[in-house]
C-alpha cells in the first residue's frame, strides 16, 4: 500500500508549494495530510471547505468606499465590493453617522449584496443615520439588490 502511495503522490507539486500563495500551499499540505490519517473523499471535502473559508475570507477585506465631499451638504459614499456575511463587519466601520452631514448618499453602483446577512446591514446603517436624525439614500441598486430590499422592507430610496 505505501508503495501504490508512493508511486501515486504528485512529488512534483512539493516543488510548486513556495511559489503559490499561502493559503493555496495551505489547502494542498491539508488535503495531503488528511489523506494520510483518513480518506481521500475525506481530505477533499476538507480542502473544499478551507478553500471556501479562504475566499469569504478574501472578499471579506476587499469591500471599501469612496467618499465624496463635493456637493454641498452631502456626502456621497461610492461603495465598492461584496457585501455578504464575512464582510458584514467591515462595511458597518466604513460609516460615521455622527460626523457625516444631514444628507448621506450610498452610491451602489459597484456593490453587490449576496445573502441575508447584506440586507441586515443596509437595515442597521439606515437605522444608526435615522437615530442620528439624517436622511440616509441608496443609489444605482441593481435590480436585484433592489428586490432584496424592498422584499425585506427596508428603506432603499
Amino acid at each position: 500500500m505505501f508503495v501504490v502511495a508512493y508511486e501515486t503522490f504528485a512529488w512534483g507539486s512539493l516543488r510548486v508549494l513556495g511559489k503559490v500563495p499561502r493559503h493555496d500551499a495551505l489547502v494542498m499540505v491539508a488535503v495531503t495530510v488528511i489523506t494520510v490519517f483518513t480518506d481521500l473523499a475525506t481530505a477533499v471535502l476538507c480542502g473544499v471547505v478551507i478553500a471556501a473559508l479562504n475566499f469569504a475570507w478574501q472578499h471579506a477585506r476587499d469591500i471599501r468606499a469612496e467618499i465624496d465631499d463635493s456637493a454641498a451638504g452631502v456626502r456621497t459614499y461610492r461603495l465598492h465590493g461584496t457585501l455578504f456575511f464575512a464582510s458584514a463587519t467591515r462595511f458597518q466601520e466604513l460609516f460615521t453617522p455622527a460626523s457625516d452631514p444631514a444628507r448621506v448618499v450610498l452610491d451602489c453602483r459597484l456593490l453587490r449584496m449576496a445573502d441575508h446577512s447584506a440586507i441586515a446591514a443596509m437595515e442597521s446603517l439606515y437605522q444608526r443615520y435615522a437615530r442620528a436624525g439624517k436622511q440616509l439614500q441608496a443609489r444605482h441598486l441593481s435590480a436585484r439588490c433592489e428586490m432584496l430590499l424592498q422584499r425585506a422592507g427596508v428603506a432603499a430610496a
